[in-house]
């Protein structure tokens, strides 16, 4: 029996416990550049022959990567994962976030789940790939900006399109516990500034209130989202079965005697593959525009309403008896499958790039975004095996 045998996934542990540490190293928040783990990563694969393509962003500070292992003229299948974590900052680590510490047979660092373990496992394996006589090629897809609103995979899957590039599936690494995922929701948000006219509050009704014309929008959102949560469209694989929408900023007001001439509301709608999240936005917008903005600019001709999108992407579903689905199942040995509520780059795989997409990952999404994020040894294990018993499908 050797190491290349899918029944013994948990002998690449030591090689992925080493590259989870170093990509954990890399402070990868979105707000600094990417480079130095793209440069790492890059060298990696290439001194183990694979092809790596760089897609830069516009300002020459982040890339995604194409890796390519094996036949290049037939499709094969993509692993994806985003390079990018979420800051550390307010938060109470015991560990240091960026130094990977390992407690019964725990990995503690930031990323860890979410989504670098992914990523060590496909790295600690492409030696094996490499190695394999494959007949169908296999890609590593590292992205950024995930975390702010799946930004670099966009350019990355362009580039595909650009190239003719048009895989039989991707597998997303999103933390799921090696559950299939074929369904999470979209979503769209925005802020919305309503400018209204500043006074002494002793003279408020000379004044455009701009907190109050807010309040009614924040009403509307309300409203709509009660009425979906009511009587809009289902899905019971969500643990969340509807379309959800909410008011989560508002900022407005300098001090208690003034009329406030300025107030900027955050919302979002996160939607089931039945509805639409930037319709549904689009609705209470309108509302505002109709309703809200003409009471307002009757009282002063400068009032009015900006809207700046913060967020948008869509959602995934795929059909369970997918053939990617199926395959999924076979790989990971299991027979149910799942959708989740949170957002991934698999529904603009699907959307943007034509490709069919499921999402399965080491690690729960329930320990990603807060201190001492960690990932499971054996997870990490489970993870190597589906991935050996892909390298061996794609060999057949």
């Amino acid at each position: 029996m050797t190491s290349s045998d899918p029944t013994v996934p948990d002998t690449a542990l030591p090689a992925i416990t080493d590259l989870l540490a170093t990509l954990v190293a890399f402070e990868t928040v979105s707000s600094a550049s990417n480079l130095p783990l793209v440069d790492h990563v890059e060298a990696y694969c290439r001194r183990h022959g694979a092809t790596v393509e760089r897609v830069m962003d516009e300002t020459g500070r982040k890339a995604a990567l194409w890796v390519t292992v094996g036949p290049t003229d037939r499709p094969g299948y993509v692993l994806s994962g985003h390079s990018d974590v979420v800051p550390v900052e307010g938060q109470d680590w015991t560990h240091d976030p960026f130094r990977l510490t390992e407690i019964d047979g725990r990995l503690y660092g930031r990323g860890t789940s979410d989504m670098k373990g992914f990523v060590a496992v496909c790295l600690a394996l492409l030696p094996e790939m490499a190695a394999a006589p494959l007949t169908r090629p296999l890609h590593l897809a590292i992205s950024y900006d995930e975390e702010i609103g799946c930004l670099g995979v966009r350019p990355l899957i362009a580039h595909l399109r650009a190239r003719g590039i048009a895989p039989l599936g991707c597998f997303v690494g999103e933390p799921t516990g090696m559950a299939v995922v074929i369904g999470h929701k979209g979503k769209y948000g925005a802020k919305a500034t309503f400018r209204g006219r500043a006074c002494h509050s002793a003279l408020a009704p000379t004044g455009v209130n701009a907190i109050e014309y807010a309040a009614r929008f924040i009403d509307r959102v309300r409203l709509t989202v009660e009425g979906l949560a009511r009587d809009g469209a289902r899905d019971d694989l969500y643990d969340v079965p509807h379309t959800t929408g909410l008011t989560a900023l508002v900022q407005g007001g300098t001090a208690l005697n003034i009329v406030p001439d300025r107030c900027t509301v955050g919302f979002e709608f996160r939607a089931i593959a039945g509805d639409d999240p930037r319709g549904l936005a689009d609705t209470v917008l309108a509302y505002a525009r109709d309703v809200l903005v003409p009471e307002m600019q009757a009282r002063d001709p400068a009032s009015g309403l900006t809207v700046e999108p913060v967020i948008d992407y869509p959602g995934l579903d795929i059909a369970p008896d997918a053939p990617l689905v199926t395959l999924a199942k076979r790989l990971a040995g299991r027979n149910g499958h799942a959708k989740v509520s949170y957002g991934t780059e698999a529904g603009l795989f699907q959307s943007l790039g034509d490709i069919p997409s499921v999402v399965i990952g080491p690690g729960d999404i329930a320990r990603a975004h807060k201190a001492d994020e960690y990932v499971e040894a054996g997870e990490l294990s489970d993870c190597a095996g589906f991935l050996r018993r892909l390298i061996a499908e794609s060999c057949a």
